[in-house]
């Protein structure tokens, strides 16, 4: 599932949910607590995706972010765009994460992802 912001130019730009981590929370437990908020779902964390590394500026500032992303299982709720930092939510089957994400970071996590999914070449 996907969230919706409008940039400053007013596009609609999607991404993967994200937040800050709240004192004496672990990475996973912040990951299902902001998927919660922004989404309206109830997850599960399964395995670990990978981290994200950027700068942005804020308030003058220039501002380092890590984000750890997971894989997570929806185990209730209902998809809601509630929170006001949120325009739209939506769920976006695999195929089509990577042409919908803004974010090339996120793309590439999702590539990754989707090899998760992949039949077995085994056999």
């Amino acid at each position: 599932m996907l969230i919706g912001r409008l940039d400053r130019h007013g596009r609609l730009l999607w991404s993967l949910p994200k937040g800050h981590i709240e004192d004496g929370e672990t990475v996973e437990q912040t990951a299902v607590r902001e998927v919660k908020e922004e989404t309206g779902i109830s997850a599960r964390v399964l395995q670990p995706l990978g981290t994200i590394d950027y700068w942005f500026v804020a308030q003058q500032r220039r501002v380092h972010k890590t984000v750890h992303h997971f894989l997570l299982e929806a185990t209730g709720g209902e998809l809601s765009d509630e929170d006001v930092e949120v325009t739209e939510v939506a769920w976006v089957p695999l195929a089509e994460l990577e042409t919908t994400l803004a974010y090339a970071d996120e793309r590439k996590l999702v590539r990754g992802a989707a090899e998760l999914f992949a039949p077995d070449e085994r056999g």
